[in-house]
């Protein structure tokens, strides 16, 4: 599985987000939306932070716990 956040550089978001996941053990890459403007073309990421699960937008927002839980099948 290939987790990806997509997050602008001022998200305090996108830290919490990269923290729970640490915490479930779930290997992801934060990556700067300001520094891969391919990736927020591809996404068409407008918000921050996102959520990227094997190339499909899971969340453009932070989601709570559960909802990663349930997205990840934890």
């Amino acid at each position: 599985m290939e987790v990806l956040i997509i997050a602008t550089k001022g998200c305090s978001h996108s830290r919490n987000l990269a923290k729970e996941l640490n915490d479930l053990g779930i290997e992801h890459k934060l990556v700067f939306a300001e520094s891969e403007p391919e990736l927020v073309e591809k996404y068409s990421i407008r918000h921050s932070p996102n959520l990227i699960v094997d190339n499909k937008v899971r969340f453009r927002r932070q989601p709570t716990e559960q909802e990663l839980r349930d997205c990840l099948n934890l």
